[in-house]
């Protein structure tokens, strides 16, 4: 009887300390953010004026419209390394599809539209040849954007066009209830992302093909086509950051996405989706994406050095990195 008893303590002692790990890895991005907050608060006292809040959530806006887009993809056990070449290609077809000062064409929302399935179209070839050819995603996706980045220096034509409609170019510098348009961009592409990934098949089977792909084969799910879904969502997203970021600048440029690719990965990755697919999710990118808005505004304040900042970003995804795949590491040990 003693020994029975001792057996099903252990085993409750068990399960609680499980549910417990669960929770703190759960809930560890967001323990960071609130850390985050409360240091630079404390060690700037700049950091917390309405200001600097406004321009943390402007410089969040496209960074999270990008992670949102390769959330789908990552989750999948994938990569999109196109980004910053779809976002240049749909920045300037954006703004030559507008009034410029390149052409005589003025097509007003129509521009945002060609802009955005710029974006599409990149993903869908991305989707299609990493799936139909069996090309890795790496791969297909590297190439693609080194494309995108060739497309768009041929519209650029050695000088970038500037966009001249008010209009649109209202979406990137003017504001609303003393918010950036870009943060309610945001916001309404998050929300998107969000009913996709929780109420259609597209985000549901996303989280069991990047769990175990050969058993949702068995499943009968047909694997190929979420996969180019997917990846369309993701160059989608890309897109409407091109677009986001053209009305910001007022410019359609081939550099205009620079530095956004190892950033948004870093953030994705930073959020708790993991790299092999199979556990994530768009909300903990946006926590993700926190984090590093955060960081990089904060260590600006207290008055880092650049490089030191770059160095803290990259130490940064190393040690998310092996956070976020300790106990997969763990699982598979066992499995041996």
């Amino acid at each position: 009887m003693t020994s029975t008893s001792t057996t099903i303590g252990e085993s409750v002692t068990t399960t609680r300390g499980a549910q417990i790990k669960k929770f703190v890895v759960g809930a560890g991005p967001l323990v960071a953010l609130v850390a985050l907050v409360v240091f630079f608060a404390i060690a700037s006292p700049t950091f917390s004026q309405p200001g600097n809040l406004s321009i943390l959530l402007t410089q969040l806006s496209i960074l999270l419209v990008i992670g949102v887009g390769l959330t789908f993809v990552i989750l999948l056990g994938s990569i999109d390394l196109s980004v910053e070449g779809v976002m240049a290609s749909s920045s300037l077809v954006f703004v030559l599809f507008a009034a410029n000062d390149r052409n005589d064409f003025e097509f007003g929302l129509l521009a945002v539209v060609a802009g955005i399935l710029t974006g599409s179209l990149f993903g869908l070839v991305n989707g299609v040849l990493h799936v139909r050819l069996g090309i890795p995603s790496f791969m297909v996706t590297l190439g693609t954007g080194a494309i995108g980045i060739g497309l768009a220096t041929v519209l650029f034509g050695g000088r970038a066009p500037r966009l001249l409609d008010e209009g649109l170019r209202a979406w990137g510098v003017g504001s609303t209830a003393g918010l950036s348009n870009l943060v309610f961009i945001a916001i309404v592409v998050l929300g998107l992302a969000f009913l996709v990934q929780r109420f259609t098949r597209v985000g549901r089977y996303g989280y069991v093909i990047g769990g175990d792909e050969p058993i949702a084969k068995l499943s009968g799910i047909n694997i190929r086509k979420y996969k180019i879904s997917s990846f369309v969502l993701s160059g989608t997203a890309s897109g409407i950051a091109g677009v986001m970021a053209a009305t910001q600048l007022g410019v359609g440029d081939t550099t205009i996405g620079t530095g956004f690719l190892f950033t948004a990965i870093t953030a994705v990755v930073l959020g708790g989706t993991l790299l092999v697919g199979g556990r994530g999710g768009v909300i903990r990118t946006l926590i993700g994406v926190a984090i590093i808005t955060v960081l990089a505004n904060g260590l600006i304040l207290v008055g880092v050095d650049p490089y030191i900042q770059t160095a803290v970003q990259g130490l940064v995804i190393v040690v998310a990195v092996i956070a976020s795949g300790w106990s997969l590491r763990r699982r598979v040990r066992v499995i041996k």
